[in-house]
């Protein structure tokens, strides 16, 4: 993870993936480990037309990308792991065949929600297309920390006419900026979903040994190429600091299953502490806590389709509400 990097086959590699280490989700899954809203005419509800995103103005000069699809209410907000761009939300993984990569398909979890209710995903600044473009979002000084990814997503939503309820779907890293974006702005927020997310439980659960290492290993992260860098010790303290839910949400927590570990601190595997750092935070959501889910870290195109079964089961419960 930094929280995530990029996942594949269920194996967590280095480099970008440090990311992982940083909080990554999705993106994991690629090899080193996802507008002004498109109106729903402009791609069926389940398909793939092309790349329907576009730029955003959100002000000071800067634009952010944004993909929204499909009608209906509550709005489901997909939020990708370090590194990796909204389009991640379009792909999956072949299991037959993993080293490929990652392929777009109308069986990924964007496309898929879009056939039941509007969904949207966004490119953060400093992320990477799954072509292995830089994302056209426009950059800002890295490091950054979930109340900045806060920031942008209310503003990429209220510039592009996108109005909540919404449900708030985070992998790994993103997992952190829903949570806190679910504290903060919580009368729009009507539902969470979490996919091998980040939680501040892991600075309880890693020895400090594997805390720090982690935190020295983000902080000696490129960022000469402006890549995004997750600020995880600032983030923990912000999300501590807001405000708790009035009360509980519908959610889903997604657990992985194979086994994948950050290679920090000399405490040994860190998957345990992953593990217990789940069961804190489907505790704290009150969450239906999924942990069949026949996935490493990159659970979102590992196994899209239980993704978004978890994703209609909250969006169901929110319109009950």
């Amino acid at each position: 993870m930094s929280g995530g990097g990029r996942v594949l086959a269920g194996a967590v590699t280095v480099g970008a993936a440090l990311a992982l280490a940083a909080g990554g989700g999705p993106a994991a899954s690629r090899g080193t480990a996802t507008p002004a809203a498109t109106p729903a005419a402009a791609v069926s509800p389940g398909g793939i037309a092309g790349d329907p995103s576009r730029p955003v103005p959100v002000g000071g000069g800067r634009d952010i990308r944004l993909d929204c699809r499909g009608t209906g209410s509550p709005t489901v907000v997909l939020v990708s792991g370090t590194g990796g761009a909204g389009d991640e939300w379009t792909h999956v993984v072949d299991p037959a065949t993993p080293a490929a990569g990652l392929k777009p398909s109308t069986a990924a979890v964007l496309p898929t929600v879009a056939s039941f209710t509007r969904v949207c995903a966004y490119d953060r600044p400093g992320t990477t297309r799954t072509d292995g473009k830089p994302t056209s979002s426009t950059p800002v000084p890295q490091p950054t920390t979930a109340r900045a990814g806060v920031r942008d997503l209310r503003a990429v939503l209220s510039a592009a006419g996108e109005h909540g309820p919404f449900v708030l779907v985070g992998a790994s890293w993103g997992a952190m900026i829903a949570e806190l974006f679910a504290r903060t702005d919580f009368p729009h927020v009507s539902g969470l979903v979490t996919v091998d997310g980040a939680s501040p439980y892991l600075r309880d659960t890693l020895t400090p040994a594997q805390w720090s290492d982690w935190m020295h290993k983000i902080e000696a992260m490129d960022r000469g190429k402006g890549l995004e860098v997750p600020d995880y010790e600032a983030s923990v303290a912000e999300i501590r600091g807001a405000p708790p839910m009035p009360h509980p949400l519908p959610a889903a927590v997604l657990t992985s299953d194979k086994p994948w570990d950050l290679a920090v601190g000399d405490g040994g595997s860190t998957w345990p502490a992953w593990l217990a750092a789940q069961d804190d935070l489907a505790r704290e959501l009150h969450a239906r806590h999924i942990t069949d889910t026949g996935s490493g870290h990159g659970i979102a195109v590992e196994r899209p389709r239980l993704v978004a079964d978890a994703v209609r089961e909250v969006v169901d419960e929110a319109r009950k509400q």
